[in-house]
């Protein structure tokens, strides 16, 4: 039986693979052709067929032949299982056919209003928020960005031991001369081996630090409080650290660092806000026109 399993799905991944749902026998005359439309099943449960159009659409188009057998293989053996899950289930348990049949209607229902409400808040969202609707927001709710871990603001550069004017690298490091700071973009273009100097954009401090020699520090906090410039080596490269501000821990996160995310935040309420007003809307509409009635039970 397996076997025979086996060797229908081979027959099907290469019918799949050109789009077809089923075979179309076609009768051939002068007459005109007619198709005649036959399931070919995949798979069997006591009474349940799984058939080759139910496969349609698992595959995309754009995958291997390889990768596509395995979809379908995990597909079929998936649904044999849930087959035989139902049917155990059947012979133990007395169901309410009624009040599943409900929960199936009401699941459908609620897909399809689902998909109608993204359609629908797709083509009416408004994408573009201020830079003061932001600021609005995180004022009105700072105590909702409290910090999850430590993060900084500063220069981070990796040289070799072998790199050039070392000294003149941690002048230019320490300094907040303009002139000084294209000096150093351009030094870290030539001769580091990883560079951050984006001091406007707060990072998180442990990946900062991740795999170099500070991932070592015990206590970071201390760290963070007692250093500005640090600078440390391993056999092959040097590491410089320079830190213009920090947030520790259980502080409130400065606002570029949450920007994005109160962005989305906004975004999303605004999203509930046009899903309850087409609610509003058709609600309203239909009892403008008499569409619906309410019996008295």
């Amino acid at each position: 039986m397996k076997n025979k399993y086996l060797s229908i799905l081979s027959f099907l991944f290469s019918i799949i693979f050109v789009g077809c749902d089923y075979i179309n026998l076609k009768k051939l005359g002068n007459e005109e052709q007619e198709t005649e439309e036959i399931q070919v099943p995949v798979a069997k449960v006591g009474s349940s067929l799984l058939y080759q159009k139910d496969l349609a659409g698992i595959v995309a188009k754009d995958i291997s032949p390889k990768d596509s057998a395995n979809l379908v293989n995990r597909y079929v053996n998936s649904w044999i299982k849930k087959q035989l899950l139902i049917s155990e289930a059947s012979e133990k348990i007395n169901f309410d056919q009624a009040s599943i049949e409900r929960k199936v209607l009401d699941y459908r229902y609620a897909l399809m209003v689902h998909e109608y409400k993204k359609y629908y808040v797709d083509n009416n969202l408004d994408t573009a928020v201020t830079s003061q609707e932001v600021q609005d927001y995180y004022q009105n709710n700072k105590d909702n960005f409290e910090l999850k871990q430590n993060i900084i603001r500063g220069y981070f550069i990796t040289v070799t031991k072998d790199a050039p004017k070392i000294n003149q690298l941690k002048k230019l490091i320490n300094s907040d001369k303009p002139e000084d700071f294209k000096e150093l973009k351009s030094y870290c273009f030539r001769f580091a081996e990883t560079y951050f100097l984006e001091d406007s954009v707060w990072i998180n401090f442990d990946e900062a630090i991740r795999n170099t020699p500070f991932v070592g520090v015990t206590n970071k906090v201390d760290f963070l409080k007692s250093n500005k410039f640090v600078e440390d080596s391993n056999e092959e490269n040097l590491y410089f650290l320079r830190i213009k501000e920090y947030k520790i821990s259980d502080q409130i996160s400065p606002l570029e660092f949450v920007r994005n995310d109160i962005k989305q935040i906004i975004l999303n309420k605004r999203k509930v806000a046009i899903a309850n007003q087409l609610e509003e809307e058709v609600f309203e509409k239909a009892k403008s026109s008499n569409k619906y009635e309410i019996y008295n039970q």
